[in-house]
């Protein structure tokens, strides 16, 4: 299909630290198995992706999210004849930067930090992590992944303007990333969303006939469903119309992003980069289900009191543990400030938080206050 627009691994733009090359692994595969081991990626077990650990085992983690994203990305990926292993590198190392209690805890540092004249955002700290926190080589701190990796893992989600942020002016800024990485960011929210309406079904916050009524196309997979298995439990009449709903988000992402390509006569991955828009879309139908999807969980899923209440018990925890560590900073562990030498103190302990598992930080808070 878009073949003519993969990223090539014979045309990399390198890294940091040249290394040669591997006998048998291609640079994307060494940077998905840097990735892979790396501590943060375990620690993304221990963070919260919308339910709190508390109410059911079964329930997404961060870890198992991002298991889910590379399974849609490599899967749309390989349809469009895209470079698999690149987009599956890039789907795993999407949420590295995330904080302890999911976007509320991001926004926290955020407000935090904007105290110190900075700020927080996870995708830039996705790539400080990569390129500086990991410490597991000799030669080099960080992982020393590839250019196009490093690119992606900022702009998969968002543009960069040249000039805007002095940290990011060697990522190509006011160029468009390969179509790979710009797979990503739906890749994500395919995820996510109908991941989100099955744990909130689970919590028995949803009903089928309740998202049937606010979402025609599972209302029609509802009565088809019903019709074919009319002795199947609700539950795995739910399951079946899940699956339905992701191949259809998943064929529309597909079905959008050919037209794209095709409409905007690109020839080559430079073309693309050129664009002064995004490639990537999905097509008007599975555009208009994701966002009612969307919608419905904003309304009846994320505003959920017992959530909120969850969410703002931690998010005053975080706000005092910074607060303390800014002020006692020989409290933040040993090893953890000598890799940190010459960075102000707020920055410290915002990378410090900004690594730590839910459970953790509730510990730390409890050691220091009790």
């Amino acid at each position: 299909m878009l073949g003519r627009l993969r990223l090539n691994p014979q045309n990399l733009r390198g890294r940091r630290f040249p290394e040669p090359a591997h006998p048998y692994r291609n640079d994307f595969q060494r940077d998905r198995d840097r990735i892979i081991h790396s501590r943060a990626f375990r620690r993304l077990e221990g963070k919260t992706q919308v339910f709190a650990a508390g109410f059911c085992d079964h329930f997404r983690n961060r870890l198992t999210h991002t298991l889910e994203v590379a399974q849609i990305a490599r899967t749309v990926a390989v349809a469009l004849e895209l470079n698999e292993e690149y987009t599956e590198t890039l789907a795993l190392a999407h949420d590295l930067g995330h904080p302890p209690f999911a976007h509320v805890g991001e926004k926290e540092l955020d407000r935090q930090m904007r105290r110190f004249d900075s700020s927080f955002e996870h995708n830039r700290h996705s790539l400080r992590i990569v390129d500086v926190l990991e410490q597991r080589y000799i030669l080099f701190n960080g992982l020393n992944l590839t250019f196009e990796v490093r690119e992606g893992i900022v702009k998969h989600s968002r543009e960069i303007e040249s000039g805007s942020e002095a940290e990011l002016e060697e990522l190509l800024p006011g160029q468009r990333p390969a179509l790979e990485a710009q797979l990503i960011d739906l890749a994500d929210e395919i995820a996510y969303n109908t991941a989100d309406l099955d744990d909130a079904y689970s919590a028995n916050l949803l009903t089928v006939d309740e998202i049937a009524q606010t979402i025609p196309a599972i209302a029609q997979f509802h009565n088809d469903v019903g019709t074919q298995f009319p002795g199947a439990s609700d539950r795995l009449r739910f399951w079946e119309i899940q699956r339905r709903i992701i191949n259809v988000l998943v064929g529309g992402l597909i079905e959008g992003t050919v037209k794209a390509a095709e409409s905007a006569g690109v020839k080559a991955l430079e073309d693309v980069r050129r664009l002064d828009y995004r490639l990537a879309r999905f097509e008007p139908d599975a555009a208009e289900i994701n966002r009612q999807i969307k919608a419905l969980l904003i309304k009846r899923v994320y505003s959920y009191a017992q959530l909120v209440e969850e969410r703002s018990a931690a998010i005053d925890k975080m706000r005092e543990l910074f607060a303390f560590l800014v002020d006692y900073p020989e409290r933040i562990p040993a090893s953890y400030r000598e890799n940190s030498d010459g960075m102000p103190v707020h920055r410290v302990v915002c990378d410090y938080i900004a690594g730590m598992t839910d459970g953790y930080l509730l510990r730390v808070y409890r050691e220091f206050f009790g």
